[in-house]
């Protein structure tokens, strides 16, 4: 089932311990607070910032996300469906400007899951309870 999976975190903006609380405290990454984050888990706990530093590999994660885009859009648009070079640099440009926002998120998202597996415990022993975890 996906909810057990680690992927699940990264696509659903959820914690990467428990898969209930938030990740980011806005749901939309369009909005004027796209890079605020929770420094615990509301639901669980878990510290989501764990050093000061910790989320720089997440620019890597980042690259890699923006290079995978490059590459399928170009060998879609111009290999594939003929689409002049130029044109698509120029829907290229506007199109990453665009999605800088979904992809920060996602490499953030992405870069914790690697250092913090799911536990399903974590999720049953927070639910019903109320913690009182400072922001």
């Amino acid at each position: 089932m996906l909810k057990d999976n680690r992927l699940y975190s990264v696509v659903f903006n959820k914690c990467p311990r428990c898969h209930q609380g938030d990740f980011f405290v806005t749901k939309s990454a369009y909005s004027w607070h796209f890079d605020e984050m929770h420094e615990k888990c509301p639901h669980c706990g878990e510290v989501l910032m764990p050093e000061p530093g910790f989320y720089w590999g997440a620019m890597f994660v980042s690259y890699a996300f923006y290079t995978i885009y490059t590459l399928l859009t170009f060998f879609v648009a111009v290999k594939w469906l003929n689409v002049d070079l130029d044109y698509y640099l120029i829907g290229l440009v506007p199109t990453l400007v665009l999605l800088t926002p979904y992809f920060f998120r996602l490499a953030r998202r992405s870069w914790l899951t690697f250092f913090i597996a799911y536990d399903p415990e974590k999720k049953h022993r927070a639910n019903g309870k109320s913690l009182n975890v400072p922001a």
